[in-house]
């Protein structure tokens, strides 16, 4: 079952086109990451869904409803959960006290001390939102997006502020959602938070999704050549060794080939034949960061629309 369908969208400010004909579904129970540098039209799209901004054109539906359908818009609000990049909360108010007015907005919330421990903020709860540290803010972020029981989450850039330990727990508790029946639309700037966490990934540039596809086969990544790079030995130079290499910075050098075992095989063979070694050797594809970077590459100067919440 699809959650989000979303065919041909488009969306203009001015004469600027932020959205040019975006087509993509989200199937029930995925975590689905759509990356995108700002301005790319990223975060419009998410306003469209989650029925903060009117579309141009184009079809959408999300959990059956079409958002920009008032009549069932609350029906629509009380199944999705929101954690977007700045969400305002009373700073007066204690982390309970937070999470339980939110919760009297959903006809079937989760229990309020259950979502306080899912987000790691036992022993938080008597502490006013103004006395929170940011990555303690975040986390009640979280704890506002899922008290609802959301079948869809929409998760902006969820993990910004958290030190690795705590964006690591957060990566699980989105595990977690997902097993419990939670479908995920993430958005995020870190490749390796969209490589741990998405069953799929679409980028977005210029307004237009540009690739789709599995984080391993993403532009792809499965089929590109193995890149194998290490330092020159000490003493030896670039004409010496057994297979031709490209300058690569901080003094590393770079073979690509479609067989890395072959060129491995040579370049092993002459270092122990040469009694010496091959200094920070790495065998790899290119990563997700690399794919995703080719890809927007023609994307930094699309027009930059500001979240709003009218």
């Amino acid at each position: 079952m699809s959650v989000v369908e979303i065919d041909d969208l488009q969306k203009s400010y001015g004469s600027k086109k932020a959205v040019r004909g975006v087509s993509l579904t989200v199937e029930e129970g995925q975590i689905f990451a759509l990356l995108g540098p700002n301005g790319a039209g990223k975060t419009t799209t998410l306003e469209i869904l989650e029925g903060f901004r009117q579309r141009d054109a184009g079809r959408v539906s999300v959990l059956g409803f079409d958002p920009a359908d008032r009549r069932g818009g609350r029906e629509m609000r009380e199944q999705i959960g929101l954690v977007l990049q700045d969400i305002a909360v009373e700073p007066y108010l204690t982390v309970r006290e937070t999470v339980a007015r939110n919760a009297g907005y959903y006809p079937a919330a989760r229990d309020i001390d259950e979502v306080i421990a899912l987000v790691g903020m036992s022993g938080k709860e008597k502490e006013k939102v103004k006395d929170l540290s940011g990555g303690q803010k975040r986390r009640l972020d979280l704890a506002l997006g899922i008290i609802g029981n959301p079948r869809l989450l929409f998760l902006d850039e969820p993990t910004t502020g958290f030190d690795p330990s705590a964006r690591r727990s957060a990566w699980e508790l989105v595990r977690e959602l997902t097993r419990l029946g939670t479908t995920i639309l993430l958005t995020t700037h870190y490749m390796d938070e969209a490589q741990a966490l998405a069953d799929e990934v679409a980028v977005i540039a210029a307004g237009e999704i540009v690739a789709r596809g599995t984080p391993e086969t993403l532009g792809g990544r499965d089929t590109a050549k193995a890149r194998v790079r290490f330092a020159l030995p000490e003493g030896h130079s670039a004409d010496e060794l057994p297979v031709a290499v490209s300058p690569d910075g901080e003094e590393m050098v770079t073979v690509e080939a479609d067989d890395p075992t072959e060129v491995l095989h040579q370049l092993t063979g002459w270092a122990l034949g040469n009694n010496t070694t091959l200094p920070r050797l790495i065998v790899d594809r290119p990563s997700l960061e690399d794919v995703y970077i080719r890809l927007t590459g023609e994307g930094a100067d699309a027009p930059q629309a500001e979240r709003s919440m009218t």
